[in-house]
């Protein structure tokens, strides 16, 4: 079956999205006045009206094929050129441009009703109107994560972690392949065996004082240049800040485009950092070992590989349930009682908002992540057993310091899953019903009723509380800053 030149045209038509009423248009008008061509002369030569000519060329009706063929032999040119989708002008550019941008979502979001681009608005005016747009555009997209939307973000991500027992294969395999490129012979990776790996991935470490505030490292990818602070504090782990910033590279991350692509990242690079340190090799068989002897420690792994006491507790939910048949859950707690990061495939009943985020949310008084502030003794290992709704765990916990204040540090698991671990002959016990408000949310009734009306505190407002979310692909990054420092330190 053979198919008509008209036809064939017409199907192009249909499938060249490009080529718009609006730009079909503005090509007969260009042609037109090349060609020293009126309006009026342009319309009596196709027997049309100049009014209905003059909406074909500003975009507001669609010519049918026919017509088009009388123009096009009336400008003394082929249908295709009509239709081609070389450039136009940068006139008619522009004005395709604006009308393009007047009948999208921001244009009407403003409520600015659409007008007629003519003649006599000068080209800078469209130009200064369509830059405003695109930086509307722009903002709008860097402050589409709301606090709900990034809760939303956060707890999918989580779900994505609990349903893969917080194991990502694919991982694992790239942190394998890099440990293998640097002949890392297993056990704990030395600051020497960093710097090989950024070796192998045509990096330079550069130790710098002034070092943009916000940020923990910056790559320089054009002249293979990662700069750090030479100003670590003493608990920091400079290992770890290598391997953040390489681990961006190994998964060939690109800019993100929203805060949930952020966040993956993020999880995704503290992951691979975490199976560099600890190679699951190494580790499965250190971790089965303890397992057959009944001594499963965190203290063990972290000294082992010589990490914190954070990135062995992470690192242990990543093969524990996987390697070792344990679910597990985690949580990190600030001294103000406020949950920062939780994981959990045990079944244990963490607080959650309406949206199902437990960060943020107020950890149970009851709890170890919150008993173990109350304890002086900060050298061992703080056990407690928990009654719950959702059945007894068991925990080890640490308290550690940052910047932020000091954040306890715990790993739990059920009581039946308690006899592969140290600790578990612990007299600790406390039972937690926080479902239920009464259980640490709301006062002892003898407390609240001596004191509700005789107390008024001073509230000490979290800094971040009414604060809107870090905007930029990079949230909270200073972009000039980050750009003025490689500016200043790129080898001339």
């Amino acid at each position: 079956m053979t198919t008509s030149p008209t036809t064939g045209i017409a199907q192009e038509l249909a499938d060249d999205e490009e080529v718009d009423s609006l730009t079909i248009g503005r090509r007969i008008r260009q042609l037109r006045t090349e060609r020293g061509m009126t309006l009026d002369a342009l319309a009596s030569a196709v027997d049309r009206a100049p009014s209905q000519l003059s909406m074909i060329e500003n975009g507001r009706r669609e010519p049918k094929l026919t017509l088009l063929r009388t123009i096009a032999r009336a400008l003394g040119v082929t249908l295709d050129a009509l239709l081609e989708s070389e450039p136009l002008d940068e006139r008619a550019t522009l004005e395709i441009a604006l009308e393009r941008a007047m009948k999208g979502q921001t244009f009407q979001a403003l409520g600015i009703p659409a007008f007629r681009v003519g003649k006599t608005i000068p080209d800078e005016v469209l130009k200064a109107m369509l830059a405003l747009q695109g930086e509307i555009e722009r903002l709008r997209d860097e402050r589409a994560a709301t606090p709900e939307e990034a809760r939303r973000a956060n707890v999918a991500l989580r779900r994505l972690m609990r349903t893969q027992n917080n194991y990502f294969a694919d991982l694992e395999e790239q942190a394998r392949r890099i440990l293998d490129a640097v002949d890392h012979p297993g056990g704990p990776l030395t600051q020497r065996t960093a710097s090989d790996i950024a070796a192998h991935l045509g990096f330079t470490l550069h130790y710098v004082p002034d070092l943009p505030q916000t940020t923990r490292s910056v790559a320089d990818i054009k002249n293979g240049r990662l700069y750090l602070s030479s100003r670590l504090t003493a608990k920091g782990d400079p290992r770890t800040a290598v391997l953040q910033a390489l681990s961006s590279r190994i998964l060939g991350h690109s800019e993100p485009t929203s805060y949930a692509g952020f966040l993956r990242q993020r999880v995704e690079t503290n992951y691979l950092t975490g199976a560099l340190l600890i190679p699951e090799a190494h580790a499965v068989p250190f971790l089965q070992d303890a397992k057959n002897d009944r001594a499963i420690s965190i203290e063990d792994l972290r000294d082992a590989y010589s990490v914190s006491y954070e990135t062995a507790a992470h690192r242990f939910t990543n093969l524990a349930t996987v390697h070792l048949g344990i679910p597990v859950h985690f949580l990190k707690v600030h001294e103000s009682g406020t949950i920062t990061k939780a994981y959990e495939n045990d079944d244990v009943n963490f607080p959650t908002d309406r949206l199902g985020s437990i960060e943020g949310q107020l950890c149970c008084r009851r709890w170890t992540s919150r008993a173990v502030f109350e304890v002086d003794d900060h050298f061992n290992p703080y056990y407690q057993y928990t009654d719950t709704g959702n059945g007894t765990y068991w925990c080890t916990a640490r308290v550690e310091a940052s910047s932020e204040g000091a954040h306890s540090v715990s790993v739990g698991v059920r009581f039946d899953d308690t006899r592969w671990f140290l600790g578990r002959d612990t007299p600790n016990r406390g039972v937690s019903k926080h479902s239920v408000e009464v259980c640490c949310r709301r006062a002892p009734a003898d407390l609240e009723a001596a004191w509700r009306e005789n107390s008024w505190p001073n509230v000490r407002t979290p800094r971040t509380l009414l604060a809107t979310l870090p905007t930029g692909s990079f949230p909270g990054v200073d972009t000039t800053d980050v750009y003025e420092f490689l500016e200043a330190h790129a080898p001339r």
